[in-house]
C-alpha cells in the first residue's frame, strides 16, 4: 500500500508554508505595519472605554506582537513623557489603549511595533496627535520610499517636537 505522504520535502514545504501564513508569526522578512482605529467599539467588552485601538500586521496578516509607546506632552508649558501600556482586545493583532496621559495639554502618542527577530529599522510607528481639547487631530505612519514602495520608518524627535507645537509630525 502506498503512503499518502509522497515525500518528506513536500511535507516540510507545506509545514513551512503553513507556519509562515499563521497569524502572529514574524518569521517572514519585511517590516510590520500598524494602524489606528478611532473610536473603539463601545459594544465590544474587550475594547469598551478604550481611547483607541492599535492593529498590528505583517504582510496584511494580524500579528500577535504587543505594541509599545510613549505619550509625549506639553502641559502648562512643561514637557511630560508617559510610558503607554496596551491590553489585548478580542481579535488577533488588536490592542486597546486607554488614556494614561490625562486630560490637560497637547499630546503626541508614539506607538511602536517591533518584530523582535528583525530589529533595527524593521519597525512601524504610528504618530497620534491629540489636541488640547483631548481630540485626535491627526494620525500618520511615517514612511520612507524604497524600491518604489512605502516602508515604515522611525519618527524623529524633531517631528514629535513640531507636533507638540501644533505643526505636523509626518
Amino acid at each position: 500500500m502506498r503512503s499518502p505522504i509522497r515525500s518528506l520535502p513536500a511535507v516540510l514545504a507545506l509545514t513551512a508554508l503553513a507556519a509562515a501564513a499563521a497569524p502572529g508569526t514574524a518569521s517572514a522578512k519585511g517590516p510590520p505595519w500598524v494602524s489606528i482605529e478611532i473610536p473603539a467599539n463601545p459594544w465590544d467588552q474587550t475594547t469598551r472605554g478604550a481611547y483607541l485601538l492599535v492593529h498590528v500586521f505583517h504582510h496584511g496578516l494580524p500579528m500577535q506582537v504587543e505594541p509599545t509607546g510613549t505619550a509625549e506632552g506639553l502641559v502648562n508649558g512643561q514637557r511630560r513623557s508617559v510610558p503607554l501600556s496596551f491590553e489585548k482586545a478580542g481579535r488577533p493583532g488588536v490592542y486597546a489603549l486607554r488614556n494614561q496621559w490625562g486630560g490637560a495639554g497637547r499630546w503626541v502618542l508614539v506607538i511602536t511595533v517591533n518584530q523582535g527577530a528583525h530589529q533595527g529599522e524593521d519597525i512601524a510607528q504610528a504618530v497620534v496627535e491629540i489636541s488640547e481639547e483631548g481630540n485626535v487631530s491627526a494620525v500618520r505612519v511615517p514612511t520612507r520610499s524604497e524600491r518604489g514602495q512605502a516602508f515604515p520608518r522611525r519618527v524623529t524627535q524633531a517631528e514629535i517636537d513640531a507636533a507638540l507645537r501644533g505643526g505636523k509630525a509626518s
